[in-house]
């Protein structure tokens, strides 16, 4: 687990660090802001789809397979883009990452699940998301650094490294035996469908991926009801528990990536600080939920998914306060505000995630955590989107006042999430209070 968490560190860091350097790459290959956000959002896009049909195939295909098809796509394309000198190049290598990052991400918490007990279960995922956590702190410096003094190309070469890391996971891994399946193609092209049109409505803003998004996904709804083995299970859909964890779920990563985004803004534009002085601001939280993962993951061992789950929750909400209220008066407010806030984010997501997989069965954990990232990830994508909405609808009020209604926003959602945690866990209290046979029934 260690070997893999330092693997999705520099596949998730490989997001956070291109965020930096898109003035670079827009001055040297000479093209629009707009067509420079389509670096980051066809990365992320690519990397939410191609999570979920990494876990989903984990069902059928042994993790070896996966893994060493996902690494060597992700290292290619990066040893490629080392090379690239135009616009249409440096897409078609940020998109052929894509479909290779999604391996690490996808297959993490499906290998934690299927291989370590659940007792000990807790420790595995908050290491995962610690090494989540560092990649979106550290991203902006080592991206920042890198575009300074060796120019973005660098950044591929950082990200070319997960092929050294190929053999030793390899050679770590458990060995496992196929299982006959037929491939849901159909469903697979309807769920990248959905995914993309959604989000592209929601990134540009725009009315025909909405309705082509939302005839998408009626097709899809169509399909499922019609396929025996479909590439998302609708089985899963059956289970309130589940779909009450997908949208605390989505919640958590529109809170996280939500804030993440506005930081740098309120720091550059409040404060005047340098894309290095908002990286070093940053950094102490994302380092300090990285130290905490160990802590974590006994605490979740220990005191169970809930508590912690809860508790994280509550953080995050009382720090969006804390923002809300006075994130204008000093940088020292985020600073240490982070500090609170990505623990909390981390020991949440790795609470969650545990508690996904213990209440899955064996057979649909591939598909049920592979789901879960997607939605955890369209989250996020979602949630920089509205947020930048929401600021360009405040432009006539002061920066300060934009902030902070963007902030309300968020503490809307964190309400919200903690509403539905509360039913979730009340729900669960009641059935693991009933009789066997009884309980299994409910």
């Amino acid at each position: 687990m260690p070997v893999w968490t330092f693997g999705l560190f520099i596949v998730l860091m490989n997001t956070t660090m291109f965020n930096v350097s898109i003035p670079s790459i827009i001055g040297d290959i000479g093209i629009s802001a707009s067509l420079g956000s389509w670096i980051i959002s066809s990365y992320s896009i690519g990397y939410a789809l191609s999570t979920m049909i990494y876990s989903r195939l984990s069902d059928v295909l042994s993790i070896r397979r996966l893994l060493s098809v996902g690494l060597v796509i992700l290292g290619l394309a990066s040893v490629f883009g080392v090379f690239v000198e135009n616009f249409q190049a440096l897409l078609a290598a940020r998109i052929a990452q894509s479909a290779g990052a999604g391996v690490t991400a996808g297959l993490g918490l499906v290998i934690a699940s299927r291989y370590i007990p659940y007792e000990r279960r807790g420790r595995a995922i908050s290491m995962i998301s610690a090494g989540s956590a560092t990649a979106f702190g550290l991203g902006p410096i080592v991206g920042g650094l890198i575009t300074e003094y060796i120019g973005w190309k660098g950044l591929f070469g950082v990200t070319s490294l997960v092929l050294v890391l190929l053999p030793v996971l390899l050679r770590l891994l458990p060995k496992e035996q196929p299982k006959p399946f037929r491939f849901d193609m159909l469903g697979a092209v309807l769920t990248v469908a959905n995914a993309v049109s959604i989000l592209t409505a929601v990134t540009q803003r725009s009315f025909f991926w909405l309705a082509v998004g939302i005839i998408s996904i009626a097709v899809h709804t169509w399909a499922l009801k019609r396929s025996n083995e479909s590439f998302i299970n609708p089985k899963l859909f059956a289970e309130p528990m589940y779909r009450k964890l997908l949208f605390v779920g989505f919640s958590i990563l529109v809170l996280n990536l939500g804030n993440l985004f506005i930081m740098p803004l309120v720091l550059a534009n409040l404060f005047r600080d340098s894309p290095l002085i908002i990286g070093l601001t940053i950094a102490p939280g994302a380092i300090l939920s990285a130290f905490l993962a160990r802590f974590v993951g006994r605490w979740i061992d220990r005191y169970g998914n809930m508590r912690v789950l809860i508790l994280g929750h509550v953080i995050l909400a009382l720090v969006l306060f804390v923002f809300w209220k006075i994130i204008g008066t000093s940088p020292v407010v985020i600073l240490v505000g982070y500090l609170f806030f990505s623990p909390a984010a981390s020991a949440s997501l790795s609470s969650l995630n545990n508690e996904t997989s213990r209440i899955l069965p064996s057979n649909l954990i591939g598909s049920g955590m592979g789901f879960m990232q997607l939605i955890q990830f369209f989250g996020g994508s979602f949630s920089v989107a509205v947020c930048g909405i929401l600021l360009d609808n405040q432009k006539k009020y002061s920066l300060a006042h934009a902030y902070e209604y963007v902030y309300a926003a968020l503490i809307a959602v964190s309400i919200c999430s903690l509403f539905v945690l509360f039913r979730y866990f009340l729900s669960n209290r009641q059935v693991t209070s009933l009789p066997d046979n009884e309980a299994r029934s409910t």
